[in-house]
């Protein structure tokens, strides 16, 4: 408990109120933690109150929050009883994990210990102690707490929703029925007091004993001394032996007399820590007869002498000693542990002179990091054995230790730099069932003639001694699991042929050159900064991946696995061409799915027949001209840095895509696919060749591959009828013959000819009339009867987007195309030197070559009248960079109701505007310099842009916004002649406006 809040303990069960000069003498004493469940005798029970009438008092506050150096304490209600403030404990941090659930079915009012139960009323219902009723009156035993003749009230916050006030009642052991009364000794009923009728009791939550005890079996020590404090039957649960079977006082301080008594109490405890604890030998010398069933002892950080260890015979059924940065003994002698029942016993970090350890039943043993001069054992069951870091242990001294224990099947003397081969090879034969040896950092052992069979698992790190010549002493261990020989800077080569062997790993080997290993069970291969290894030669069953990256001298690779799956030779620079067959079908990995073979800039020609492979990597290899790949089922790989590949040949494959885009001079293509779905050639610049078979190819990107010649292209679409989006930009090799095979491409929707020589568009508009999207950006060639088609026979019925971009197309096709077209939706005129003004007219058709009943084939008669009341689908209007376009007018009678977007961005010859459409949304004039006239009939729009529209005057601003009334956005920066002062005016003529960006403005 808190430092203000010390509980002091009652002598007797019928003892008084304590004397305030001996509470004031009792809180002068050494501070120190005294676990409340210690007191037993002492006064953990109830004191009895004496006195023929009860006094009445409010209390608030009295739990106080845990402080682990003096939770506990005899004296916490003495702080309390001598009115002391006590911190308050949120009501929260006592019953959350118990409480949390029903958090929002009411507030909990009193905790009634009698019933063992939890009263809870609704939020917002009055409490007993505020409708007038006085504070609840208490029986004679009814605190624990020495606070004779009150009433205790406890008032609690911080409760997640609400501030509430609890009520505790505790009543005497007997059950007496006494009721509570009020301060005219009015009987107080604690169902309905308040006016509260039966009806508005709250819920009811009963502990039982049973659930108690299985919630504090999850609380430790100190938790459980909190939760004692609450009430009668949480005392009762926390101190039930069960739980303190296992007595944890590490770093804990705790008086002798303390100690003594809580092991006295509990006599049962199993497990007893007192590491970092004060004068801990003492405490241990004094309760040592208490202590008859301690199994396991922790002792540390302090003086430990002969007496500690002769007294561990009272502790018949001790099997577990650990002793941690101790001083053992006087320093002048030798300490001696002698225990019949010892089963482990580990001395860590500890400081002694010599120790003898004589325990016949012992069987593991640890002096790590212990600094002795001299140790001596005589335990014939000895298992385990471990000498890590004992630098001050002579050769012969761990000689002697190791070879007294004939059983022994674990052994570490890692660190020991005195350990010599003559050691090792009279333990071997001492001890012939070592399993596990690690000599790790021993300089002066090469393993030669040690002769080991029993050996599963052996370390040795950092051993400058050990050399190829070692390794005939290690294949004689033929029961041999786990092998380590990192930092081993003079091992040239491993070949070993063990049967079991299942781990090994080499790491940081300067000079090593040559790895053999066959094991029908090896499973796991580390090989890290061989810089010179070059040669590596692997057979095993049971090997499923392999990792050998950066082994820049790697050249060659045999593989005999038939279940590895996964191989990652990157950046292993020195590897040939014939690696090829190693990972091809009967090259030894049938089973392989993934190969990594990234950087390896040695490697010119790949050629792979895999039916197993799924996934490869070949980023980096700038050296690779030639690919060919026969993997059925190979669905992912990656050429990127590739910029080298002349010719590549994909057949057959199970990729669904491929992207060849990044192989600027790959010249020849042979793709079979029959998944593939999307092909990426875009940027590959020379190929001339495509022989594609990929009949579920949707979409095909050629663009840039200016050689690709009219062959392939029939090819292509006479084996890939399912295309869908067909990209030929800048193919200037294409010509009418090529565009006449689309006919094949039935699902045709998507052609881009852009970049392209074309002159006559007849063979698209015969082939694909189920076209949708045409692109024909920056086709110079094109003239204006390029186009008559689209608006005079009704070519491409479908088409919905056209983009004729910095294309020649003049004037008046222009106008004929937005007249007559009334099913285009996306239209882009960027960058069309030939366009002077766009005035669209309320009739259809203007050519005059078109009759006014013209009906394409096998349609019905379209009339002007009927495409006059349908209205045109065109939703958006590019217009970017038009340097010759002078007038804008798209009057209502247009028929453009979808109209939502128009771009006459950078129209710097742009003069006048006017536009009567009722669902435009976005004009963009910025930069449009020579705009003088703006007239708007807009009820939609919201955005206006009006960048660097220098000759743009205020007045016809404020007209042309004015009947605009969904405007919010207008942006009149670098506009010189609207100023600052008029946008009030702008926000009056045009309320709807939220954002005006202005250079003016600061």
């Amino acid at each position: 408990m808190a430092d203000g809040g010390r509980m002091k303990g009652v002598e007797g069960a019928g003892g008084g109120a304590v004397d305030e000069e001996e509470r004031n003498e009792e809180v002068r004493v050494e501070e120190e933690l005294e676990l409340a469940l210690s007191l037993g005798r002492r006064g953990w029970h109830l004191p009895v109150r004496q006195g023929p009438a009860l006094r009445f008092v409010n209390w608030t506050a009295v739990l106080p929050e845990w402080n682990p150096d003096v939770a506990g304490s005899s004296r916490a209600a003495e702080g309390a009883s001598s009115g002391q403030p006590i911190p308050s404990l949120g009501f929260h941090d006592m019953f959350g994990g118990i409480l949390d659930p029903p958090r929002a079915v009411g507030s909990v009012e009193a905790l009634d210990l009698q019933n063992k139960r939890l009263r809870v009323r609704r939020f917002g219902e009055e409490s007993p102690q505020h409708s007038g009723s006085s504070a609840t009156r208490f029986g004679s035993e009814s605190s624990f707490l020495p606070i004779p003749d009150e009433n205790v009230h406890f008032k609690m916050s911080r409760f997640p929703e609400h501030e509430l006030e609890f009520g505790l009642s505790l009543f005497p052991n007997d059950g007496g029925s006494e009721s509570p009364k009020g301060a005219n000794n009015e009987l107080i009923d604690a169902e309905n007091s308040g006016g509260i009728n039966s009806e508005d009791v709250g819920i009811k939550m009963d502990f039982s004993d049973d659930l108690l005890h299985l919630i504090f079996s999850f609380l430790g020590q100190k938790d459980l001394c909190r939760a004692g404090v609450t009430c009668k039957q949480w005392r009762s649960a926390s101190v039930h032996a069960d739980f303190w079977k296992c007595l944890i006082f590490e770093n804990t301080r705790i008086s002798l007399q303390n100690f003594v008594d809580i092991c006295h109490r509990y006599q049962n405890v199993r497990e007893l820590n007192l590491h970092g604890v004060i004068n801990a030998e003492t405490l241990v010398l004094e309760a040592i007869m208490f202590l008859r069933h301690l199994k396991k002892l922790t002792m540390g950080k302090g003086q430990l002498g002969e007496a500690f260890f002769q007294a561990l015979f009272e502790c018949p059924l001790l099997n577990t000693l650990t002793v941690t940065d101790a001083s053992i003994g006087s320093g002048i002698q030798e300490v001696t542990v002698n225990h019949d029942g010892l089963r482990e016993l580990q001395i860590l970090k500890c400081r002694a002179l010599r120790i003898s350890v004589r325990c016949s039943q012992l069987q593991i043993l640890s002096l790590r990091r212990t600094s002795m001069a001299h140790v001596s054992l005589n335990c014939p069951q000895l298992l385990e054995l471990d000498f890590q870091a004992c630098h001050k242990l002579s050769d012969t001294a761990i000689r002697q230790a190791a070879t007294a224990c004939p059983l022994l099947t674990k052994l570490d003397m890692s660190s020991c730099s005195c350990v010599t081969d003559e050691t090792l090879r009279e333990i071997a034969s001492s001890c012939p069932n070592i399993s596990v040896l690690d000599a790790s950092n021993c300089p002066n052992i090469s393993f030669e003639s040690v002769r080991l069979p029993m050996l599963i698992d052996l370390t040795l790190l950092s051993c400058e001694g050990i050399t190829s010549a070692s390794m005939a002493a290690i294949a004689y261990s033929r029961l041999l699991e786990a092998l380590q020989l990192d930092n081993c800077s003079l091992l040239t080569s491993v070949s070993l042929d063990l049967p079991n062997l299942k781990n090994i790993s080499l790491v940081h080997l300067r000079k090593f050159a040559d790895l053999n290993l066959r094991s029908p069970v090896l499973s796991y291969i580390k090989v890290s900064r061989c810089s010179a290894l070059h040669r590596v030669s692997i057979t095993s069953t049971a090997l499923q991946k392999l990792v050998l990256q950066k082994q820049e001298s790697l050249s060659s690779l045999t593989l005999q696995c038939h279940n590895l799956i996964d191989v990652d030779l990157s950046d292993c620079e020195s590897l040939t061409n014939a690696i090829c067959e190693v990972f091809s079908d009967g090259g030894g990995c049938p089973m392989l799915r993934s190969l990594i073979l990234d950087n390896c800039e040695s490697l010119s020609i790949v050629e792979l027949n895999s039916s197993s492979l799924v996934s490869l990597s070949l980023a980096g290899c700038r050296s690779m001209t030639f690919l060919r790949l026969s993997c059925p089922n190979l669905q992912n790989v990656n050429l990127d840095g590739c910029d080298h590949l002349q010719s590549a040949a994909f057949c057959p494959v199970g990729l669904e895509s491929l992207n060849l885009g990044i192989c600027p001079k790959l010249s020849i293509l042979r793709v079979e696919a029959p998944n593939m779905t999307i092909l990426e050639l875009k940027g590959c610049g020379v190929l001339s060749e495509a022989f594609i078979n990929c009949p579920l190819l949707t979409s095909l990107d050629a663009s840039f591959c200016r050689q690709l010649v009219d062959d392939s292209l029939c090819r292509m679409a006479e084996a890939c009828p399912l295309i869908e989006h067909l990209i030929l930009s800048s193919c200037l090799s294409i010509s009418i013959d090529g565009l006449s095979s689309l006919h094949c491409l039935h699902k045709l929707s998507l052609l881009d000819l852009s970049y392209t020589f074309l002159i006559n568009l007849k063979p698209i508009f015969d082939s694909c009339p189920q076209l949708k999207v045409l692109k024909l950006s920056a086709c110079k060639y094109l003239s204006d009867s390029s186009l008559d088609a689209l608006y005079r026979e009704a070519a491409l019925p479908l088409l919905v987007e056209l983009d004729l971009s910095y294309s020649s197309i003049g004037q008046t096709a222009i106008e004929d195309l937005l007249t007559c077209c009334t099913n285009l939706v996306n239209v882009n005129l960027n960058g069309c030197t030939n366009l002077q003004e766009l005035v669209c007219e309320s009739d259809g058709c203007r050519s005059v070559d078109m009759p006014v009943d013209f009906c394409p084939p096998n349609s019905a008669p379209v009339k002007n009248e009927i495409s006059e009341q349908s209205g045109r689908l065109l939703e958006v209007l590019n217009c970017t960079g038009c340097p010759n376009i002078k007038k804008v007018v798209i009057p209502s009678m247009a028929n453009f109701l979808q109209l939502s977007k128009i771009n006459l961005n950078l129209s710097t010859n742009l003069k006048e505007v006017d536009l009567m459409c009722s669902n435009l949304h976005s004009l963009n004039l910025s930069n449009c310099s020579s705009l003088e006239i703006l007239k708007l009939d807009c009820p939609r729009l919201t955005n206006l842009q009006l960048l660097a529209c220098t000759m743009l005057q205020e007045e016809e601003l404020e007209s042309a916004i004015s009947h605009c009334c969904a405007l919010e956005i207008l942006n009149v920066h670098s506009c010189p002649k609207i100023n600052a002062l008029d946008f009030g005016r702008l926000r009056v003529v045009c309320p709807s406006l939220k954002r005006i960006q202005s250079s003016l403005i600061s």
